[in-house]
């Protein structure tokens, strides 16, 4: 009777850590992608990376033919010192106009002579930004990454197309890994924000360790697309069996064992701990060991 007494006591407990504890085995590794693109059009010529290469922030990816940007480029610059020329020539005219009493230049033509300085200003100053344009366009042509990380499902090749604003290397940043665990709806409670956690990823027998970063405040759901109208669309259907939703919980990481190679897209089990160990597993073994003495006790007084 006290062996049956304790196993029942065993399965409510067990029962009640499997459905409540701060746990679940649905975790997946995260990253976020650069989606780089080239600023100016033009065809490749040289591709610098290869698939999956760990690239640093400010590497060049590939390289765009320039030829078309460097003729750019002279062209504003000379289109420059044509009109610096044209600007000296004119602030020496106004100069020399000013120094002359208004009896032999009138007020009128000194204005015109001042007014055609300022537009050869402006002219001048057109031509330098045209010019710094011109040498950025150039620079555009060598496609750099934007983030540290890995380069992958690369496909370019030399002779393609790049097309400006359109994304054709994709870099994974890999300052950025994280891991979200989706918790069942009543797990969340025992959940906060700065809680450690522990990531058992499925190919490695070494934890990983974090903390938890945040918590998803709204999932999709169909009940709240529109329908006809402009309306919600309300599914009549109602199941008297109803599966607990899970939340998605963002856990930054703290602590990665040498030899692990993160991938997005990894499964994981995700605990709540503390420092000594498994919060979750501490409480289930104290609730057996009170429970079972609990057991003794009472089997001792009979």
């Amino acid at each position: 009777m006290c062996v049956l007494a304790i196993a029942g006591v065993v399965a409510v407990v067990m029962w009640d850590y499997y459905t409540a504890a701060p746990w679940t085995r649905n975790g997946q590794v995260r990253a976020q992608v650069a989606n780089l693109a080239s600023r100016v059009t033009g065809p490749v010529i040289r591709v610098c990376v290869l698939d999956n290469q760990f690239v640093h922030r400010g590497d060049v990816l590939y390289v765009i033919d320039p030829y078309d940007f460097e003729i750019a480029v002279a062209a504003a610059t000379a289109r420059r010192d044509e009109r610096k020329a044209d600007l000296e020539f004119r602030l020496s005219a106004q100069a020399r106009r000013e120094r002359l009493p208004d009896i032999s230049v009138s007020p009128e033509e000194k204005q015109q002579f001042r007014a055609q300085a300022h537009q050869a200003q402006a002219q001048y100053d057109a031509a330098v930004s045209a010019l710094a344009r011109a040498k950025i366009d150039l620079e555009r042509t060598r496609i750099r990454s934007s983030v540290n990380g890995y380069v992958t499902n690369l496909t370019m090749r030399e002779g393609d197309y790049a097309t400006a604003g359109q994304s054709n290397v994709q870099v994974i940043d890999s300052d950025s890994y994280w891991v979200d665990g989706y918790f069942e709806e009543t797990k969340v409670h025992g959940l906060h924000v700065g809680d450690p956690v522990r990531m058992d990823l499925m190919g490695y027998p070494k934890p990983l360790f974090g903390h938890v970063s945040s918590v998803t405040r709204g999932i999709a759901t169909a009940n709240a697309e529109r329908s006809i109208q402009g309306l919600p669309s309300v599914d009549p259907v109602y199941t008297w069996v109803r599966l607990a939703q899970r939340i998605p919980v963002r856990v930054a990481l703290d602590r990665m064992p040498e030899g692990v190679v993160l991938s997005a897209g990894m499964t994981a089990t995700v605990t709540v701990v503390s420092a000594s160990g498994n919060r979750a597993h501490e409480s289930v073994r104290e609730a057996l060991f009170r429970a079972y003495a609990g057991v003794r006790h009472a089997a001792g007084r009979m």
